[in-house]
């Protein structure tokens, strides 16, 4: 398994594991529900594990226990935090999603006991796929802000990593910037005990774990960034903070879920981006030739950018 997951496996399960011809390099999750057996799913598609008897392994009530332990480091209620988001990053950037009984405390989440499904999400880094991107989105020297409209499970969080990373530490393109990350889902870096997980280049500061719309602004006043960089925004305090940003002479790249730059401007929060022409760089990503497959680039006003063959590894 890629970096450590096997070791955060149930014994019964990495024992399977240990004896089947895991593909990692296409490896994207690894599902545990109670009572169902053991999914993983690929680049390609789901496999269903199997012990050595060739049946379906049923996943028990103590694989989902002795699994939260050793994501836990045995300390479950050590990550209070983490619990009320649903998910915990493990060391190697991996995140571990977990659902059960929700606690409400006050009309707001308190705790999540009696977990029962767990969602092992295997971190990639492809490093190399924003290089392509970069000719699109860097203009006499300075960096375009740009939003990267992707399904789910298309690439869009790759993507951006490894375009923090090139924009950080420099390339023939553009000399390395400082490069400011808010990091609310911790998928970016995939800070461990703050230490982040994967490469974001020489100039990059991360906030982790922080709101997208407060993190901006902190690191707008604090870092001074010449870019900041954000996943999967939506929200109206995300727009207002993307607004103040720029105004403020700071370049935006930020990623959203989306089929087309017209299905964001059918949404009311969203539109006031498009018609105002916050973003001078649309990227449109689908999987149809493979995760993080690029549709289309367009400017602010609609024109069309896209070269052909212009794709993001897998």
């Amino acid at each position: 398994m890629s970096f450590g997951i096997r070791g955060f496996l149930s014994p019964a399960i990495r024992y399977i594991f240990a004896n089947q011809n895991i593909d990692e390099s296409n490896l994207l999750e690894v599902r545990l529900r109670i009572n169902q057996p053991v999914m993983m799913l690929y680049t390609h598609g789901e496999y269903i594990l199997s012990n050595n008897t060739d049946s379906e392994y049923i996943v028990r009530a103590e694989d989902i226990r002795a699994t939260l332990d050793l994501v836990s480091n045995y300390s479950l209620y050590a990550y209070e935090q983490e619990i009320k988001q649903g998910y915990i990053t493990v060391k190697g950037g991996h995140r571990v999603g977990f659902t059960g009984q929700v606690v409400m405390e006050d009309g707001r989440i308190k705790t999540v006991k009696h977990i029962s499904f767990l969602n092992i999400r295997v971190a990639h880094e492809v490093k190399g796929c924003g290089l392509k991107l970069l000719p699109y989105v860097i203009d006499k020297g300075r960096v375009l802000s740009s939003l990267i409209v992707s399904p789910p499970g298309c690439g869009k969080t790759t993507l951006l990593r490894d375009v923090v990373r090139l924009l950080s530490t420099g390339t023939t393109y553009l000399k390395g910037v400082n490069v400011g990350v808010v990091d609310e889902r911790s998928e970016l870096a995939a800070c461990h005990m703050g230490v982040p997980q994967n490469e974001l280049g020489l100039r990059t500061d991360v906030l982790d774990a922080c709101p997208k719309s407060e993190g901006m602004l902190m690191l707008l006043r604090s870092m001074s960034p010449k870019v900041i960089a954000v996943d999967e925004i939506g929200s109206r305090e995300d727009v207002e903070a993307i607004s103040y940003v720029i105004n403020s002479g700071c370049s935006i790249f930020a990623t959203i879920h989306g089929a087309s730059v017209d299905d964001i401007r059918t949404r009311p929060v969203l539109r006031k981006l498009v018609e105002e022409r916050v973003f001078e760089r649309y990227i449109v990503l689908d999987d149809k030739n493979g995760v993080g497959n690029i549709v289309n680039i367009f400017d602010e006003r609609g024109n069309e950018l896209y070269m052909p063959l212009l794709s993001v590894a897998n």
